[in-house]
Formats: structure tokens, sequence, C-alpha cells
């Protein structure tokens, strides 16, 4: 298995638990904040495809799915076009309403396909290009894809916990 194997086997596993997630829940649900200030379900999908869209957009050098495929017009969220969730107060989070699940999974399916459309063309020397200076050391490509999958993995496993207890307190 090589690189790119390697990580579209682990952004598959982020789409398989986004859809897990969401699937078969409603507006309420997808907006409820546990303590009336968390990160809401559809907050955290909506975010974590926003960041894997956005940063590998960057690297790939084409357009962000989410204005390529209309997706920023389909949401109609009152953010910029450009926000992908950092720095977002409490009234940003409640702005990430979304009433129908489905629409999260269309638009991580999307950014998915883009994702692994991506790799497919990256040899494992790839890896190794500096994509980012501002840091110190500069990020590699590897490194960047690698911080997507965990970003995308932590958010996704709060968006599973957040759904569980709300499916305990329906019980």
């Amino acid at each position: 298995m090589n690189g790119s194997d390697l990580l579209a086997d682990a952004f598959g596993r982020i789409r398989d638990e986004v859809r897990d997630a969401v699937t078969g829940l409603g507006a309420d649900q997808l907006a409820d904040r546990i303590d009336g200030s968390t990160n809401s379900i559809a907050w955290l999908v909506w975010h974590l495809t926003r960041v894997q869209d956005d940063h590998v957009a960057e690297v790939a050098e084409v357009e962000q799915v989410w204005t390529a495929a209309g997706f920023a017009a389909r949401f109609g969220l009152r953010l910029p076009t450009a926000s992908i969730g950092y720095g977002h107060t409490s009234a940003d989070v409640a702005a990430v309403r979304v009433d129908d699940p489905d629409l999260l999974v269309e638009y991580h399916e999307a950014v998915h396909d883009q994702t692994v459309r991506y790799l497919s063309t990256l040899t494992d020397g790839d890896f190794d290009r500096v994509v980012d200076e501002r840091w110190e050391p500069p990020v590699t490509l590897g490194v960047r894809l690698v911080s997507v999958v965990s970003d995308d993995l932590q958010h996704v496993g709060q968006a599973a916990l957040v759904r569980g207890i709300l499916e305990r307190r329906a019980s």
C-alpha cells in the first residue's frame, strides 16, 4: 500500500462516520447544542468537511467544492462564503443550521470524491513537497493531509458523541 492508498482509506473511514453521525436526524437534532453552547452535529460535520475541502483544494490547486458545485448557495448560511469554522463564535455556530442531513452527506461525499481524485495523482515522493512556509518547520503535503485526517476524525467523533447523547435523552 502506498501513501495515497493509505490516505484514501483514512478519508473513506471519515466519510463512513459522517454518514453514521447524521443519517436519519431531523433539523432540531442536527442543531441541538447539548448544553446550549457546545458545537452542534450540523456545525461539526459542516466544519470538518469545510476544512477538508479548503485544505485539499489549496494543495490540489483547484476550486473548492463548496463554491464550484454550488454548496455555498444550497446551504444558504449567514456566514462569509470563505468561512470554514476556525474562530467561530457561539453565534456563528448557531448560524450553521441544516434542515436535511442528506445535504451534509452530499457535500461531504463530493469533497471526499475530490480528495480521492487528488490523492490518485500523487506519488510517495510528492508527500515531501513543502506546501506552507508560514510554519517552522515548513509544512509538507504529507503533514498537511495527515493534519486534515486528524482534525476530521476528532470532529466526526464529537458528532457521534453528541448523537449518542441525543439518542439516550430520547429513550
